[in-house]
């Protein structure tokens, strides 16, 4: 079955139609820079510009980066702060002339990773963590996703996990990978004493050098880098419009 993904952020949005058999990309990708501010009805129009592209007339798979509870966004991360409490189910629905399923942009890689990266036929419970900007959260107990999980927020050292263990702090306070992986561990470690998961899947652009930190993970939870990467949102976001 072939389904448009659109992945909202807070400087892109993007989508292609995928074949959720697979997933991989049917069509190329089509990128259009978010616009400045992102309020709700401009975001929306965007997402309708990328439906008309694809002359698309079926259900669409759209993330973006808030808690989102029956299509309406209670938070806003990296968007403008009038998304909160926004319809976006509502909106999307309107711009495009399509059924949307409107999803956590955490939930919706995690989505892709577990049917066809890192996490495909691990029962369990699987905690799926990116590492970038931000610390994004996804949860799966035996494949099923437990929605808009915020565990990047958990408190250590009496900081907001985020200000210690994304590789936006790795860079901006100049952190070796030994002294960033030590971080990264014991916010594994912390996370592991709370819900004991059985796997975790590391994802974020650093995960493509996992190899420079993964030796500093000390936690005894099994650790895997993210294989879809930037692929994972737009392809997480079909695959979960397919139940629509």
């Amino acid at each position: 079955m072939q389904v448009l993904g659109v992945d909202i952020g807070g400087s892109g949005i993007k989508g292609a139609i995928v074949d959720t058999t697979d997933g991989a990309f049917v069509t190329e990708r089509l990128r259009i820079e978010t616009p400045q501010p992102s309020k709700p009805e401009a975001v929306a129009a965007v997402v309708g510009d990328i439906s008309a592209h694809f002359d698309w007339n079926s259900a669409i798979g759209c993330t973006v980066p808030a808690v989102v509870k029956r299509g309406v966004t209670m938070t806003a991360a990296n968007v403008d702060s009038t998304w909160i409490g926004a319809d976006a189910k509502g909106l999307l629905e309107t711009a495009t002339g399509n059924p949307v399923l409107v999803l956590n942009d955490a939930d919706a890689a995690g989505v892709a990773e577990m049917k066809f990266g890192a996490g495909r036929e691990r029962d369990g419970l699987v905690a799926i963590l990116t590492l970038g900007t931000g610390i994004g959260s996804s949860l799966f107990i035996d494949g099923r996703l437990v929605p808009n999980t915020e565990l990047g927020h958990l408190i250590i050292r009496g900081k907001d996990a985020e200000e210690r263990a994304t590789d936006r702090a790795r860079q901006q306070r100049g952190y070796s990978w030994k002294q960033w992986g030590k971080r990264v561990s014991e916010y594994l470690e912390y996370l592991e004493s709370l819900i004991t998961p059985d796997l975790f899947i590391i994802g974020g652009g650093v995960s493509k050098r996992h190899q420079k930190f993964f030796p500093y993970l000390k936690c005894q939870t099994e650790v895997l880098p993210a294989q879809l990467r930037n692929r994972a949102g737009i392809v997480g976001a079909a695959v979960a419009a397919v139940d629509m």
